[in-house]
């Protein structure tokens, strides 16, 4: 049976939490003289900004809510996706005994928060295809292990996880929180984790404004969990951790869900144009599955390619240093101008084809079975 308040760390829970201006007083309408701001206004022309914001985005979590599918308890909104990341380690693991469990290849940010913080990382490889050794990870917990990070669809391979697999550690794993971090979710063709937030009280999903919605220079996060766990969370984040501006445009964003929906739709059809036509260069030996904005790609010499495309000022992320990834770059997937510039600057190295026979847009990426993801 899984126990929250077994899980925290002791000193968490007596936690008196800070108490901001807006915490005491929540009215829309008075005589603000709580908080020690500006009366004069904002010395800026774009905006008044002189009140401190929302700190629990409350008109955020009610739009939010009905399109996840979930209550706006279950909702806590952070600095990107970082700051949950954080705050569930500091909520949860003691420094120097307790650890985390990650699977490489992953997202990186949930090492360096661990480290940070003096915990232990326990690493256990996903398998060559990118999937979860589910017994490997089931014999790695251990007493002390707090949170187990499941990245999925992953970063950086693009592939969603088999979801008996994280069924079976949601299952096993009860004595742990179980993270699945969604932040590609939109472009897979599956349900989010949020749908069994009811069924496993030991589940955490995170989610961001950064990719399908287009936000990414508002650092908007999203954390979905039990209304226990995003309580704990309220009391040890920062007061104001998601600014005036950030709220005022998320708002916005969330008004547009159908430009939204269809950027999605767009990305996913110039991601399979392009994988297509990357399997058509000779220096490629794999583009492997993709349920993300991305594709992770073989090159026969990535790191002559990585450099090339520097020189042409096509900018990749050089992933060949990665566990699982030797030989590989991780390509976002642009807008039709940008990918047709990127696969005219492969085009030109001397071991690509001067043309090719396949132009971008040609193909049906759904009536070839290699290209469909088995997530």
């Amino acid at each position: 049976m899984f126990n929250l308040q077994s899980l925290l760390r002791p000193h968490i829970l007596s936690l008196t939490p800070y108490s901001s201006a807006r915490d005491e007083y929540t009215g829309k309408v008075g005589v603000f003289l709580d908080a020690n701001e500006n009366p004069l206004g904002s010395t800026t022309d774009t905006g008044e900004y002189n009140r401190y914001p929302d700190p629990h985005q409350w008109a955020i979590k009610q739009k939010l809510a009905p399109i996840k599918g979930v209550r706006e308890g279950q909702i806590f909104l952070g600095n990107g996706s970082d700051e949950p990341i954080d705050l569930l380690v500091r909520a949860t693991c003691i420094p120097g005994k307790d650890n985390i469990l990650i699977m490489p290849p992953t997202y990186g940010m949930y090492e360096v928060s661990a480290a940070v913080n003096d915990v232990e990382i326990i690493k256990v490889p996903l398998t060559t295809d990118f999937q979860v050794d589910v017994e490997s990870v089931l014999g790695a917990i251990t007493d002390n292990t707090k949170l187990i990070w499941l990245c999925s669809p992953n970063n950086p391979s693009g592939n969603l996880l088999q979801a008996d697999a994280i069924r079976t550690i949601l299952n096993a794993a009860t004595h742990s929180l179980v993270i699945v971090d969604e932040a590609y979710i939109d472009f897979a063709s599956t349900s989010s984790w949020t749908n069994e937030l009811d069924t496993y009280p030991n589940l955490v999903v995170l989610q961001t404004f950064s990719k399908a919605w287009g936000l990414a220079a508002l650092r908007l996060g999203m954390c979905f969990a039990s209304e226990e766990l995003i309580q704990i969370l309220n009391k040890i984040k920062p007061p104001y951790n998601i600014s005036a501006p950030t709220q005022s445009l998320a708002l916005d964003a969330l008004a547009h869900e159908e430009a939204k929906t269809n950027m999605v739709t767009e990305i996913l059809a110039e991601r399979q144009n392009l994988a297509e036509n990357l399997r058509s260069l000779p220096s490629v030996q794999v583009v492997y599955l993709s349920d993300a904005n991305f594709l992770l790609v073989k090159f026969d010499d990535a790191k002559g390619v990585f450099e090339h495309l520097i020189e042409q000022q096509v900018i990749v992320r050089d992933r060949s240093k990665v566990k699982l990834c030797d030989g590989c770059l991780r390509i976002s997937v642009g807008t039709r101008t940008e990918n047709e510039r990127l696969m005219e600057v492969l085009r030109q190295m001397k071991d690509a084809p001067v043309s090719s026979d396949l132009p971008l847009g040609s193909g049906d990426e759904a009536t070839r079975p290699e290209l469909v993801s088995n997530a």
